[in-house]
């Protein structure tokens, strides 16, 4: 139960922001709302204010805007038609579609700036273990030392070790450690060494070859750097988004390690159970997802408006409403074509026998 009602909280305010995102554009445009919809089917509840109808809707898997002339074949009278979708120039018809997925962004960065100001935990930089015939061995350091500077740089967490590592690119590295009541100073030459990135492929990395001991203590930021760290954290994951995308086409990363519902939902539950910080983050990290996908340029994501926008610019010249029309059939396909794919991935990761069967047969 609580994976279901975690799965349809996080879809419902995902989809509801991105529907608000073009909402609030729309409505700054000039152009007509006619419904803005929470949830989808039967109305539960509605009120009408101005021209716009606000439902709740029965089916609580986010929600939809509809607009004035959106398809742009409505019959409207000469007063509605200057507020039209249609009717707009095409660079605001595009800024309102842009506006959804930048939603999604900007509660992925509240989300973040929220979270840092209220504190993670993070680890300290006291070492753990010290690998054997390492270099960080050699140099005389031992279980224990507390890491306070690296080449001048000051060191309070131990994330912020190996970015200085590999930023000294192998040549000797002044550590500065404290030990009991003292301190001290090491030179420390990191090696080189291969491992695997997420995507499977080799990178070269330095290494001292030191372990954390496993302390923690609570990070907090101010307001100012809980908005920088949070913008650098939105990019970092909007570009591994789309890293990942383009590897899975260039057949590096297996699709089968794509998640649909079934997998979103359990892994909402396992966030919720573990608490309400670890819940929104999966939650910031999806809506980043959930942004950075609808700019693809398939017909039927905002992308594809956009895409198709961005060529009549260019050119001049209308597409065709046939084009638009089959290319947006297309572009349904190919979603529900997916949608059905990781939907059959999901089943085949509950590891249920009777299932597992009936999967062999698709194989």
């Amino acid at each position: 139960m609580i994976t279901v009602i975690s799965f349809i909280i996080l879809l419902s305010v995902l989809i509801f922001v991105h529907e608000l995102g073009h909402f609030l554009a729309a409505r700054i445009a000039g152009v007509g709302v006619l419904k803005f919809s929470l949830g989808f089917g039967p109305k539960i509840i509605g009120k009408k204010i101005g021209e716009t109808e606000y439902v709740l809707s029965w089916i609580p898997l986010g929600g939809f805007v509809k607009l004035l002339g959106e398809s742009g074949n409505e019959e409207l009278s000469p007063e509605d038609e200057k507020r039209s979708f249609f009717k707009k120039s095409k660079w605001k018809r595009m800024l309102i579609i842009l506006a959804g997925p930048v939603f999604n962004f900007l509660l992925a960065l509240l989300i973040f700036i929220i979270v840092f100001i209220y504190g993670l935990p993070n680890l300290t930089a006291v070492v753990g273990e010290v690998q054997k015939e390492s270099a960080a061995f050699e140099a005389g350091m031992i279980n224990g030392d507390k890491i306070i500077a690296i080449d001048g740089h000051k060191i309070v967490f131990w994330e912020e070790i190996k970015p200085i590592i590999a930023e000294g690119k192998g040549k000797e590295t002044e550590v500065v450690i404290e030990r009991g009541a003292g301190k001290t100073n090491l030179l420390i030459k990191p090696r080189l060494s291969k491992s695997k990135n997420i995507f499977g492929e080799d990178v070269l990395t330095y290494l001292i070859g030191i372990s954390p001991a496993g302390n923690i203590i609570i990070e907090r930021k101010n307001p100012w750097d809980a908005i920088i760290a949070s913008a650098s954290k939105t990019w970092e994951i909007s570009k591994l988004t789309i890293i990942s995308v383009v590897k899975m086409l260039e057949g590096v990363i297996s699709p089968r390690t794509l998640g649909g519902p079934i997998f979103i939902a359990q892994v909402a539950g396992a966030q919720v159970k573990e608490g309400i910080i670890p819940f929104i983050l999966f939650m910031a990290i999806l809506s980043i997802n959930l942004g950075v996908i609808n700019l693809f340029p398939i017909p039927v994501l905002d992308g594809g408006h956009i895409f198709f926008y961005l060529i009549e610019i260019v050119t001049r010249r209308e597409i065709s409403v046939k084009t638009k029309e089959i290319s947006q059939q297309i572009g349904f396909v190919i979603l529900l074509m997916l949608m059905l794919f990781v939907i059959f991935i999901d089943i085949e990761r509950l590891n249920i026998k009777v299932v597992n069967d009936i999967m062999k047969i698709f194989k």
